[in-house]
């Protein structure tokens, strides 16, 4: 099958769960991460909206609710940055994408004044100071370091507190008021999906494709630290759940099932977080965005992405939030014009998140 770019991005709007799925989609904080099998999260406020803005009727209460019940959890499963993931999978993760984070640390390590005999000391502290339940705040755990002798001091805290998650030995529990936390891993996963490698490599593929398609492999190993190899692999352990296409004549993939979804476009306008993976799932973000403003999106191409404004698809704006006890407000910069239907559909994405929120909202152009 061919594709234009355009249908494309149509087939990829439906698949992120930003439009209807013919399937119906998931109802829930694990069902919609377990369709991803990981979500953009190391930024926690974004994280909490990735979620929301695909459970329409839900707040950020029901959210964190879910959070707290364990539907999900936050770790570094690949590429080093955090993602939530469902609780059964993080292990197999950790083993098969997070493996790769861990080879390239000691150079790092060497970098922060550390040894690997320090690193694997600081898991032990915190792996017994959570035991029976435990659930430290960041600086409850740098402090128990600090207690055991081992410095945390500068970046030093933030890489030991990493390397205990990449192990598995610890993950990132939901914050406690505006502190995040931190538990034992097997306490909050106690029944983990145990898969071979090329099993697992075909689930990723499955869940990557199911949810970002369709795209292409370089896409799919960019998102999970994969080798090219790993990445083909998996794509052949999936089999016929894939299909292939061509989108204006590059070879991409994606969920066989979406391949009688609609493919035509829409003028829908939303208000996505930051880091979500409408944009952090791919390598290559042109269909949703215009090179041209790629700056505005990502400042300094410092790995910081504004909260965007999007219509049909494509990124037209981007927005930023101040959270006030009593009001939302929300700051809007066009990156194109907006037109009194475009305004209209902006300012109902943005009611949406501020319901979201349980609070009233004030914006300003």
């Amino acid at each position: 099958m061919r594709l234009t770019g355009g249908e494309a991005l149509a087939l990829r709007m439906t698949s992120l769960l930003l439009r209807e799925h013919p399937r119906g989609g998931p109802r829930d904080v694990a069902g919609v991460v377990e369709w991803f099998g990981a979500m953009q999260a190391q930024d926690a406020a974004s994280g909490l909206w990735s979620l929301g803005t695909r459970l329409p009727g839900w707040t950020v209460a029901d959210v964190r609710a879910a959070l707290e019940r364990r539907e999900a959890l936050r770790t570094w499963p690949m590429r080093g940055t955090v993602h939530l993931v469902p609780p059964r999978d993080a292990r197999w993760m950790l083993e098969v994408t997070g493996v790769r984070a861990l080879s390239g640390a000691a150079a790092r390590r060497t970098a922060l004044g550390l040894t690997e005999a320090d690193a694997d000391r600081a898991a032990d502290v915190l792996g017994a100071a959570l035991a029976g339940g435990g659930r430290l705040t960041r600086a409850e755990c740098l402090a128990t370091l600090t207690a055991a002798g081992i410095d945390p001091a500068g970046q030093r805290g933030y890489h030991l507190l990493w390397y205990a998650s990449q192990r598995g030995v610890t993950c990132i529990a939901p914050h406690v008021g505006t502190e995040q936390t931190f538990a034992l891993l097997d306490e909050w996963a106690p029944e983990p999906r145990r898969l071979e490698r090329d099993e697992a490599l075909g689930l990723l593929a499955l869940r990557y494709f199911r949810s970002h398609g369709p795209t292409t492999r370089q896409d799919f190993a960019g998102w999970t630290g994969l080798t090219a190899t790993d990445a083909r692999r998996g794509i052949a352990v999936a089999g016929d759940d894939l299909a292939t296409v061509e989108v204006d004549g590059v070879p991409a993939v994606l969920d066989a099932a979406l391949l009688d979804a609609p493919r035509t476009g829409r003028d829908d306008v939303l208000a996505l977080p930051g880091f979500d993976e409408y944009l952090l799932g791919y390598k290559d973000r042109t269909l949703m965005l215009d090179p041209a403003h790629r700056q505005a999106v990502v400042p300094g191409g410092n790995g910081v992405f504004q909260s965007t404004i999007v219509r049909g698809g494509r990124v037209v704006g981007t927005w930023k939030r101040t959270i006030g006890r009593a009001r939302v407000s929300v700051t809007v910069r066009q990156l194109t014009p907006f037109d009194d239907t475009v305004r209209g559909g902006v300012e109902a994405a943005l009611a949406r998140y501020a319901d979201f929120l349980g609070l009233p909202l004030h914006h300003s152009w």
